[in-house]
């Protein structure tokens, strides 16, 4: 049911180095950053290595393995955090399609839920 709110409509933009959207956690409740095992970023079929991906929530950056030892940080139900793929000469104008899952661990889960989702996006020229 929330994978489909995951990524933020009309978010994507080339940044320096890259390109980025915004993304929401597919939780029903808050996470400490450390309990967000991985984000995985595909785009136009391309997965985007796990050290090329950053993650921003309220000011405060941060690669895939810092997040591992983050507990004074988390991302909030609903929150709208900035997923920034590294990616030289970020993408053409146009239509991609996006993927972002989200792997987390839940503390009262016996196993690690992976949620993905998976979306046709247009980027302004």
């Amino acid at each position: 049911m929330m994978d489909k709110l995951m990524i933020i409509e009309d978010s994507l933009e080339n940044v320096d180095g890259g390109f980025a959207f915004l993304g929401r956690l597919p939780y029903y409740r808050g996470l400490g950053l450390s309990m967000v095992e991985d984000i995985q970023v595909t785009i136009d079929g391309e997965k985007i290595a796990r050290e090329d991906v950053r993650f921003t929530v309220r000011g405060k950056t941060y690669t895939l393995d810092e997040m591992e030892t983050v507990y004074d940080d988390r991302w909030n139900f609903g929150e709208k955090a900035k997923i920034t793929a590294l990616k030289a000469g970020g993408l053409a104008p146009g239509q991609h399609k996006l993927e972002m899952a989200v792997r987390n661990r839940v503390s009262y889960l016996p196993f690690v839920p992976t949620t993905k989702c998976v979306k046709d996006v247009a980027l302004a020229a």
